[in-house]
């Protein structure tokens, strides 16, 4: 039971800021505009503010936040705990989505914006008010807390597990760990969740995706290490965790550890994890920037369906299934097809082609298409396999940066591909598939690869 417990405040924790004043914010207070309905089940708002106030000169360079902060929200996660306590679902809510806010009166006209300027509007009765607005669900309790609140929570739990198939490095954050699973300390943790500008996937939906993984992935370490058992052991950790966590008024220790009880029964493969479906990433609004336009029937479909308690994955109406995915975008990357033909159907499917047929040898090679790609290429020579059913690939280190197909004697159909962004950045999934793909050790087990000795639980 205490691991989620844990998992409620670490999720809050999961932020870019550190929170001001001590202000009770209650959902109740912030009515006007509110789209919430009673609805079944318990939704929890999870922020984190984007402010360095309060933070030491000293400070800011060990947690790597220099600059200026917003005073907005940077992280926002809505959970949704079922009715029956047999499922939970996170969904991540990306800072830069484009939305009404609400609290529009007689006398205050419409206003939009990134969802996180609610926050610098009017605080956090605002920013409830805005989610119910923009999703139609009632919020019954809001959490938020800063970047030193998450690193001490990482910290006092004897530090957090990340991942990653490729190194990730990020001069802003600080990040710069290698391919593989780390236990990490709270500070390096942060800058693990907080990379925005990191080699692979950049941007704050990969970085949201990385945020729901070290949760996950941070459950399923305490709870092989049977550091998690019982309730009165579960109040003492989350009146802990408060001391870094602020709540709405209506929410205390004993909401928290009644939620953290039911959500310690669940399986990994009960808990879900997703990102609202975007259909426009960089949508320009004057005077506001880039911003994301949410899918509007998919999201729709998401808030439904947490509205009527229902699950969230293996909805098509939430991700529909392409008959033919794509994992990369065909239009950000190149190809050399060495055969007209081909490389005209590949065009029209929305590739990048350059067409070397001049230089094709006068006799095909027999056998199929070979797909040749240069390290850190996989993926893309993936989307043009889909494109090219039944195509070899090859590796080759002499490559530079493009895909190059040589085109066999067999007979070629190219088939059209699907990218869909929000698949690679926020599909509904659930724990057991999100986490790494490492089990963790059992107590006491060593760890090789550690990036950070952690300071250990206090």
């Amino acid at each position: 039971m205490r691991r989620t417990a844990v998992a409620l405040t670490l999720l809050t924790a999961l932020s870019c800021g550190s929170f001001v004043g001590s202000q009770a914010v209650s959902a109740a207070s912030a009515s006007a505009g509110s789209g919430g309905g009673t609805g079944r089940g318990t939704n929890i708002l999870v922020v984190g503010i984007d402010s360095r106030a309060g933070l030491s000169a000293a400070e800011k360079r060990r947690l790597h936040v220099g600059g200026k902060g917003c005073n907005c929200t940077d992280v926002m996660m809505l959970v949704h705990l079922s009715q029956n306590r047999r499922r939970a679902s996170i969904v991540s809510i990306p800072r830069d989505s484009y939305v009404e806010y609400a609290g529009t009166t007689a006398t205050a006209p419409a206003r939009s914006g990134k969802i996180n300027g609610a926050y610098a509007a009017g605080g956090g009765p605002l920013t409830v008010a805005t989610v119910e607005k923009a999703t139609g669900l009632h919020i019954d309790h809001y959490l938020e807390t800063g970047f030193t609140g998450f690193e001490r929570t990482v910290d006092n739990l004897g530090g957090a597990t990340v991942c990653t198939d490729k190194p990730l490095k990020d001069e802003n954050s600080g990040l710069d760990i290698g391919a593989g699973r780390h236990l990490t300390d709270g500070n390096r943790a942060l800058r693990y969740v907080r990379a925005r500008h990191v080699n692979l996937r950049p941007g704050d939906l990969g970085r949201v995706r990385r945020q729901q993984r070290l949760v996950d992935d941070l459950l399923a370490r305490l709870t092989a290490e049977g550091a998690l058992a019982g309730p009165i052991s579960t109040a003492r950790t989350v009146r802990a965790l408060l001391k870094t966590v602020r709540t709405d008024e209506r929410t205390g220790l004993d909401d928290l550890v009644r939620i953290g009880w039911a959500l310690g029964r669940l399986r990994a493969d009960r808990t879900e994890f997703a990102t609202v479906p975007i259909r426009l990433f960089d949508h320009r609004v004057p005077g506001v920037g880039s911003t994301l336009v949410w899918d509007e029937a998919r999201s729709a479909a998401l808030w439904a369906a947490l509205g009527a308690d229902r699950p969230i994955t293996g909805d098509t109406r939430i991700q529909p299934v392409a008959k033919n995915p794509a994992p990369t975008d065909p239009a950000r990357f190149s190809v050399r097809v060495d055969d007209a033909d081909v490389a005209a159907a590949l065009r029209g499917n929305g590739f990048v082609v350059t067409d070397t047929s001049a230089t094709a040898p006068p006799e095909r090679p027999a056998g199929p298409p070979v797909i040749r790609y240069a390290t850190g290429q996989e993926e893309n020579a993936a989307t043009v396999a889909a494109a090219l059913p039944g195509a070899r690939l090859q590796a080759d280190p002499e490559l530079d940066g493009v895909v190059e197909v040589t085109v066999g004697a067999r007979p070629v159909q190219v088939q059209a591909v699907t990218f869909d962004r929000n698949v690679a950045d926020g599909a509904p999934v659930t724990g057991d598939r999100l986490r790494c793909a490492e089990a963790p050790a059992a107590a006491g087990a060593s760890r090789p690869g550690s990036a950070v000795e952690p300071s250990g639980r206090r």
